[in-house]
């Protein structure tokens, strides 16, 4: 579908606008040049200095997203509360420093997202450890660092029960439950629906709990659910409420001492005019309201709620520049542009076949006269950014910006076709400083071997 606009102004932020519900970085403002400038960093001049693509990271979006989750929890809920990052979004030493920095913890999936975690300066006990196949290694050394251990399945439990009588205090231990709670998003984000490859099954609740009174070596935290990505509603939030306060007395009347529920993460963000996202204010307020509620209802104090945004927190924060290269019009049908990067360094498009919307850095207040796909450099039809974007009229050296690109694609970044990596920048008041750097042909040679055979 085109969506007409009449310049690129309208994609700037909306004043008093929560993170991410703005299409473009809280600091994007038009320079005297007619250029897009963020953290008042002129694009262009970036790119320039740079190298294109490049990731622009805008670290007042970054924290002003970090500060509203904790200040709703704060005047919403009627307990303790404990944001933590959901670095699969996007982990990287500075940007766990940044949000560690900002009072949060961080969720990792991975040893070297655990490591990177701790580099940055991350309190192991403010680290949850997250996974439906967590190798032995990766439990050993979460329990060497004194990380909380968020456990999937059986075979699990099983292998921390026994690694636990190994070490002197008890492993600190939550446990991810499938609420069997849909909602309205990608089939291949949806976490929460019973046919998931997450979680312990429910039906088999009592029988873990039973499980865990035996295992003195344990310490059960609490519970934990999540129930997609990418969400708009707000009733399913409220439902888990309902059905995690639930399990939590219900574990206490197997004996269990737990003391937390974390209810996951999945605020949506806005990445075209399309998208109606809450606030992260009115989401936090939803969630917290709804577990007061049942909380009451049980009679019980509100346990420390742990919340685990992720996409809400960077994806907004975060721009891609490219620079425009070949054009071709097909009669009748599409003009096509090609940029200097495309899947390799946003796989999302076609993945999930997300939407996302496009600018022209360097010409801000030009008249949006034309409609074109944005199509990558890569060797595959379907390496299409954009379909039917509306731009200004384009030429060959423009500055092509796509917004709301933090969350999921420098972290699901390839190098396929053999191109590197792009550099990513992190701007604030004028200020850009390398956060990583750019791959070279070097870096994708480093780990190549010629067996001693071929070379004869």
């Amino acid at each position: 579908m085109t969506v007409m606009v009449s310049t690129a102004r309208q994609y700037l932020p909306e004043l008093n606008g929560s993170p991410n519900q703005q299409i473009l970085p809280l600091t994007a403002t038009v320079n005297d040049r007619d250029g897009l400038e963020i953290g008042g960093c002129a694009v262009t001049d970036l790119v320039q200095k740079f190298g294109s693509p490049l990731y622009i990271l805008d670290e007042d979006t970054l924290r002003a997203a970090c500060r509203e989750y904790q200040q709703a929890w704060q005047k919403y809920y009627n307990g303790s509360s404990l944001p933590i990052y959901a670095s699969k979004a996007w982990n990287c030493l500075a940007i766990c420093h940044m949000v560690i920095a900002e009072g949060m913890g961080i969720d990792v999936v991975s040893e070297g997202e655990l490591r990177t975690a701790l580099q940055a300066g991350a309190q192991p006990d403010r680290i949850y450890f997250h996974g439906n196949n967590k190798s032995r290694a990766e439990l050993e050394l979460a329990i060497a660092e004194g990380c909380n251990i968020v456990v999937d399945n059986w075979l699990e439990i099983e292998t921390l029960a026994e690694l636990a009588v190994k070490v002197v205090r008890p492993v600190p231990v939550m446990l991810r439950l499938t609420p069997g709670i849909e909602c309205h998003t990608h089939e291949y984000i949806r976490t929460g629906h019973l046919d998931s490859k997450f979680g312990f099954d429910p039906t088999r609740i009592e029988e873990l709990f039973k499980y865990l009174v035996t295992k003195p070596h344990l310490h059960c935290l609490g519970v934990h659910a999540h129930i997609g990505s990418q969400i708009f509603e707000q009733q399913p939030h409220q439902d888990l409420a309902e059905v995690m306060v639930g399990w939590f007395t219900k574990a206490q009347s197997f004996g269990l001492n737990i003391s937390e529920i974390n209810v996951g993460g999945g605020l949506g963000v806005k990445y075209t005019e399309l998208d109606d996202p809450q606030s992260i204010d009115t989401w936090v307020q939803g969630v917290a309201t709804a577990l007061n509620q049942a909380c009451a209802a049980a009679q019980i104090e509100p346990p420390k709620v742990i919340s685990e945004p992720g996409r809400s927190l960077i994806a907004n924060a975060c721009v891609t520049a490219y620079q425009v290269g070949s054009s071709k019009e097909v009669p009748g049908i599409r003009k096509y542009i090609a940029v200097d990067g495309g899947m390799s360094d946003n796989p999302r498009p076609i993945t999930y076949q997300s939407l996302y919307r496009c600018l022209l850095a360097n010409k801000m207040s030009a008249p949006c006269t034309e409609t074109i796909t944005v199509a990558g450099k890569h060797c595959e039809s379907g390496d299409v950014l954009i379909k039917d974007a509306s731009l200004p009229a384009t030429a060959a050296g423009d500055i092509l910006v796509v917004p709301v690109t933090g969350a999921y694609n420098y972290s699901m970044a390839s190098n396929y076709n053999r191109i590197t990596r792009p550099a990513a920048v992190l701007v604030q008041d004028g200020s850009a400083e390398i956060m990583i750097d750019r791959e070279t042909w070097q870096d994708l040679l480093r780990f190549d071997r010629l067996p001693a055979r071929l070379q004869q």
